[in-house]
């Protein structure tokens, strides 16, 4: 038994590209739901996107893509918009899902297929909460994040590379579609549920503070890579190597006074503030005067004695790595970890790849799965849930309609 029981049965259509929405099936594909992706012929618009091999295999497609299968079709042709029409619509009580990021109209259009199948589920991936264009990197900057990131000197807006903001989408795509599943289950309705990339960053935002901040007047400044509101801070080693430690909670800033014997500078620098320091927030006030006790601490250690010190005493720590360091030598990062598999990757080859983070105490965790060949589902669904005979779809293979 693995955890394709958890999704047993279930099939999803999904019609998608990129981030958001192709996570969203793939946590779905790795549950153990039946994932159908349809491309047009060739791939679609992220079929190409970068990081890519040498010879332009995308590894954006193949990590975002893993556990599905691939169907291509002439999405361009009527009779390609109709084998995509009946895929979605199909029957069946586990079936009749739809993810998907693009425009809601055409052979997506929501109550064209409801004709078809008058519980379908949809789910659109929006822009905006008006179905305009925007991604990651348009609706970071609106949520003023990348004035708050960088040093307190930057004149200029300093972006991130992690398009947070889809991360979440994409996690809450396969939280909506199932909630929706489970609602038809119970009532025996399907229903259009929309999801703008622009709420998913306005409700995080939100939730965090950082509107009810504002809208006080507590304008917050930029703090480098200093924690705000309590104490955090990198430091580096006497051999170079950098390390982020963490006081947030009172035992984490107990832990680290403790390794580092930094009690009593503490209490001198509480005597000199009047900040009781027992308080996270009186932490941060305190941040630069802490900093230079622990950054004389780390920069008289090497990283090995530094490391050793700060686990003894149960620190909350990092240490700073590249990508390249992470995959070479974190043990995190390896077979070691039952959240990775050693998959064989289409184009790409051997490599350990991530499957699903949850773990179940229920069912045994899933074999990571790679991403399939671009169509090369095609005849096996279309076989299987329309019941395309072998002589029907090689017809429509010669004539262009399907890949395969």
């Amino acid at each position: 038994m693995d955890n394709a029981n958890l999704l047993e049965g279930m099939r999803v259509v999904e019609a998608a590209a990129f981030v958001a929405a192709p996570l969203g099936g793939m946590t779905l594909a790795q549950m153990g739901a039946e994932v159908i992706r349809i491309d047009a012929l060739g791939g679609g618009l992220d079929y190409r996107r970068w990081p890519v091999t040498q010879d332009g295999t995308s590894l954006f497609w193949a990590g975002l893509n893993k556990g599905k299968k691939s169907v291509t079709l002439d999405l361009g042709a009527p009779e390609g918009r109709e084998f995509a029409m009946a895929l979605i619509a199909a029957p069946g009580e586990d079936a009749g899902l739809l993810l998907t990021n693009f425009p809601p109209r055409g052979w997506l259009d929501h109550e064209s297929l409801r004709q078809r199948r008058g519980d379908l589920i949809q789910l659109t991936v929006q822009g905006d909460r008006h179905g305009g264009s925007a991604v990651d990197y348009t609706i970071n900057p609106r949520m003023g994040l990348p004035y708050l990131t960088g040093s307190g000197g930057a004149e200029t807006a300093v972006n991130h590379v992690l398009p947070a903001w889809d991360l979440v989408t994409g996690q809450m795509a396969a939280a909506g579609l199932l909630a929706a599943e489970r609602h038809r289950r119970r009532r025996g309705v399907g229903q259009h549920v929309k999801l703008a990339l622009e709420d998913v960053a306005l409700a995080a935002v939100g939730s965090l503070g950082f509107l009810a901040e504002a809208q006080l007047g507590q304008e917050r400044g930029r703090h480098g890579n200093h924690l705000f509101g309590a104490f955090g801070h990198d430091f580096p080693t006497s051999d170079g190597v950098r390390v982020m430690v963490v006081g947030l909670t009172g035992k984490q800033w107990r832990s680290l006074c403790d390794a580092l014997a930094m009690g009593e500078e503490m209490a001198a620098i509480a005597q000199r503030t009047g900040l009781d320091l027992a308080r996270e927030g009186n932490r941060f006030l305190a941040r630069e005067e802490i900093a230079s006790v622990v950054a004389r601490w780390m920069g008289a250690r090497p990283f090995a004695d530094v490391a050793a010190q700060l686990d003894r005493h149960g620190v909350c720590w990092g240490k700073y790595q590249t990508v390249t360091q992470l995959v070479s030598g974190d043990e995190s990062c390896s077979l070691a970890n039952p959240l990775f598999g050693e998959i064989a990757q289409h184009g790409v080859g051997s490599l350990i790849a991530p499957g699903l983070p949850l773990d179940f105490s229920a069912v045994p965790r899933r074999a990571v799965q790679p991403a399939p060949r671009l169509g090369a589902d095609t005849e096996q669904v279309l076989c299987s849930v329309l019941g395309v005979d072998s002589a029907e779809f090689g017809r429509l293979h010669d004539r262009g309609v399907v890949g395969g």
